[in-house]
């Protein structure tokens, strides 16, 4: 609930969100979305205005999300009218900022969303309506007193980019300033009181550390004042608040003491001041620069689309912006360039290096009738192109997109974070003064010290490694599954990696290549080239699956082909022809038996490749037994290895396909799987992931996103081979883009890294509070004359941040163990 006006607004238990819902025609229609909503456990009440076509809920945050929330919508048959914007948002410097800026934005009618993500410092709103609500966000931003920098992507968040270096800059000239006149204070300072320093003043040196350090101190210490009251004045606390309270009671006093007023002249914290100033601008100046890193993988992805094209119109090239290059416009590609646009190769021949988007790093020929993708690299040839997609529909921009939403996304794992950090600022506040009050009314201890005991824990108290510690590490991750070709499009999917139990993989077009491919050549009495060259210019004129898959495997093969006279083809049986004045057949048995041919000789062959279940074509040449040529849909390359590394990982790996029995244990055998689903209809593979989850497993589903869609969106975790398909990209939850099965495995280990490291930024960051905050208290007071000094305290606040986001940063070196000595990015 929302705080009265004129009190200090903190979160609590309980949020109460407006939700837009579309469809509702009727007083029963509300009350069925009401009940659906209330029957969500953290639902505490659902009121559906039926006029305004919304839902006002109360919930708790720990236990029921949004999406629980849009899913009961959906489950009582009505929709949540919503689109999404990411907006850029300065000024946020702690996770109790990130949250106002929600709270704040929610406020906004027509926004039933809003959530930060801290690390790329931006928000993603989803809003009900034609066009997004910018100006009312602008409003909502700069009157909560942070910088509204406009939507990612556009010219505003440019200049916002622009302006975070102005402020790393302005960061960097005021820690150097304040490190410069403090730490030659403090020395100074310490000299007197030990009588090292002997020098007379006609007037209290009060007066000149007041002098030197005022404006300095003003300086350095504006930012993190003005930061304060902007919370303040939005009835929030946050950690500018702490710090203000700490470093302006060091310099408060200090003035107290210098004039005598209350305090006296021992109460001289300038140095003291100064220097907590200057760690805390240092550690927000280290955490600024490490989070401008962990998105670095979007703005390479960014960077490969070229601004320019050069069009072909009426036989004359034209170099134009790429925005003006529209569907069906020839686009020309020198060596060396990117390509600009999606679309099909009409003329030339190339490599291109496909591995931005892919993760593989072998480049790819292409020549006529061949897919390129913008953003890759035509390496040694010059490449006609026709326009297919263009803009935010090419798979670039809808890689980019797909990134950016799921960097924005928040694991539940991250609600544990946000509940500590509900209550973080009030419970220092209380352990600051308590421990002011103990130690001067309860033991006596000097006013000095217990004053120096209250700045030490309002300084040395953080929320912000809590805060970063899941964003940093899903920004970094993400970003790193981008390189190698792993589109995770939702932070949910690295929370459920570990607890897989069984992965489950489609069998054609997933475990194999999903088409025909010669496999085994035997000749009798022929060069296999020979061989191969005959069949294939014969089969060149059929249209048969099995007729291309022999015409691709001699043309890979650099074979020759010829003419074939008199071409017939037999339904069932084969083809027969002259080529280069040779009779050729090419046939199963029934073909040669009927034209008296002996293939007795091949009969151990034959058999031996049925029971592969591979098909046989007997190839004849003047009627006599020339070659059998073998004819399967092999195994991806990887599928062993991928195999492997998932059993090795600790899980169960099933293959299900529609193929008998016989044919599924061959291909099963194979790769290393020995549990399979065979005989199983496209239709009913949802149901067999869902009778695997009933028994309580945890199941991952590796399908081609065509046929498996349902399958995919009933597992736990959907994992789609990419293959450029439109479908793969909205079935799978994670999207393998370069088609590759070793990939399976690889996103397994990501997510399982990934979550690892989360758990270590969170056990760090708490590990930091639970440390540091009793040694500032004074705990060691009670067994020795140690003490913990502001300015230590100081210190070890600008380096908590920024050790959590520092190991988050380590993700952009990882290579997962089934791709090492492979592709790495």
């Amino acid at each position: 609930m929302e705080a009265k006006e004129g009190t200090i607004m903190q979160d609590t238990d309980i949020e109460r969100r407006e939700v837009p819902i579309s469809g509702m025609t009727c007083v029963m229609c509300s009350r069925a979305v009401e009940r659906s909503i209330g029957a969500l456990p953290g639902v505490r009440g659902a009121t559906v205005d039926l006029a305004r076509e919304r839902a006002a809920v109360e919930f708790d945050p720990s236990t029921t999300s949004m999406d629980d929330i849009i899913g009961a919508v959906r489950k009582a048959g009505y929709e949540v009218p919503r689109d999404e914007i990411t907006v850029n948002v300065g000024g946020m410097t702690c996770a109790v900022c990130a949250r106002n800026v929600e709270r704040t934005l929610l406020r906004v009618g027509g926004i039933s969303e809003a959530r930060v993500n801290l690390a790329t410092e931006s928000v993603k709103v989803a809003y009900s309506g034609r066009n997004p609500p910018l100006s009312d966000i602008r409003r909502a931003v700069e009157g909560a007193g942070f910088g509204y920098l406009g939507p990612v992507g556009s010219k505003d968040a440019g200049r916002g980019g622009s302006g975070k270096k102005g402020e790393l800059r302005a960061k960097l000239l005021r820690f150097t300033v304040g490190f410069s006149v403090s730490v030659p204070m403090m020395l100074l300072m310490y000299a007197m009181r030990l009588d090292l320093l002997e020098v007379e003043f006609s007037y209290p040196v009060e007066y000149l550390f007041l002098a030197v350090t005022a404006p300095t101190f003003i300086f350095v210490s504006y930012p993190i004042f003005k930061a304060a009251f902007r919370s303040l004045r939005n009835r929030a606390l946050n950690m500018d608040v702490m710090y203000s309270m700490g470093i302006g009671v060091a310099f408060g006093a200090s003035i107290l003491g210098t004039f005598g007023i209350l305090l006296d002249r021992s109460f001289s914290f300038y140095d003291t001041a100064l220097m907590l100033a200057s760690f805390l601008t240092l550690g927000r100046y280290l955490e600024a620069r490490a989070k401008g890193k962990t998105s670095r993988a979007i703005e390479r992805l960014m960077e490969m689309a070229p601004s320019t094209a050069t069009v072909m119109k009426a036989g004359v090239e034209k170099e134009i912006p790429l925005e003006r290059v529209v569907v069906g416009d020839v686009v020309l590609v020198r060596p060396g360039d990117s390509i600009p646009v999606d679309g099909i190769v009409i003329a030339g021949e190339s490599l291109v290096n496909e591995s931005m988007i892919t993760g593989e790093p072998v480049p790819v020929p292409k020549d006529k009738g061949k897919s390129v993708f913008g953003g890759t690299i035509n390496e040694n040839g010059v490449l006609r192109i026709r326009t297919a997609k263009v803009g935010k529909d090419t798979v670039l921009a809808r890689i980019i997109r797909l990134v950016t939403e799921a960097q924005g996304s928040r694991p539940p794992v991250q609600r544990v974070a946000d509940r500590v950090v509900t209550y973080f600022i009030p419970v220092i506040l209380a352990v600051a003064i308590l421990a002011f009050l103990g130690w001067y009314v309860v033991a006596g201890e000097s006013l000095l010290f217990s004053l120096t005991v209250l700045i030490s824990i309002l300084v040395v108290a953080c929320p912000c490694a809590l805060g970063l510690a899941t964003p940093t590490a899903v920004t970094v991750g993400i970003g790193r599954g981008a390189e190698l070709g792993i589109l995770i499009k939702n932070g949910e999917v690295l929370e459920v990696a570990p607890k897989l139990d069984v992965v489950v993989f489609d069998k054609t077009g997933t475990l194999t290549r999903g088409r025909p491919s010669v496999v085994e050549v035997i000749t009798f009495g022929q060069k296999e080239n020979e061989l191969l060259g005959l069949a294939a210019s014969l089969e060149w004129n059929s249209n048969h699956p099995l007729a291309s898959a022999l015409v691709e495997h001699a043309e890979m093969g650099g074979i020759s082909l010829h003419d074939a006279e008199g071409f017939e083809q037999t339904v069932g049986k084969g083809v027969s022809g002259m080529v280069k004045d040779r009779n050729i057949m090419v046939g199963n048995r029934r073909m040669l038996e009927d034209e008296g041919i002996d293939f007795t000789r091949a009969a151990a062959d034959l058999e031996r490749m049925e029971k592969a279940r591979r098909t046989a074509m007997l190839v004849a040449v003047d009627k006599r037994l020339a070659g059998v040529i073998g004819i399967a849909d092999p195994p991806r390359k990887g599928a062993g290895l991928a195999v492997s590394q998932l059993k090795r990982m600790g899980l169960r790996v099933v293959m299900m396909t529609g193929d008998n029995e016989r044919a599924a244990r061959a291909l099963a055998r194979s790769v290393g799987i020995t549990d399979v689903a065979a005989d199983v209809l496209p239709e009913s593979k949802e149901s067999e992931v869902g009778k695997l989850q009933e028994r309580g497993e945890v199941v991952a589903f590796v399908g081609d996103g065509i046929n498996d869609a349902p399958a995919l969106a009933r597992a736990d975790v959907g994992i789609a081979m990419g293959s450029g398909t439109d479908v793969a990209m909205e079935s799978g939850d994670v999207v393998l883009v370069g088609s590759d099965v070793t990939d399976v495995a690889a996103a397994v280990q990501l997510g399982r890294k990934v979550m690892g490291r989360i758990k270590q930024n969170l056990f760090w960051a708490l590990a930091y509070n639970s440390a540091l905050v009793p040694l500032a208290a004074g705990v060691l007071r009670l067994f020795s004359d140690i003490t913990f000094p502001p300015e230590l305290a100081g210190g070890a606040m600008a380096m908590s941040s920024v050790t959590v986001v520092s190991l988050s940063l380590m993700l952009r070196r990882y290579v997962p163990p089934v791709l090492q000595g492979g592709k790495n990015g």
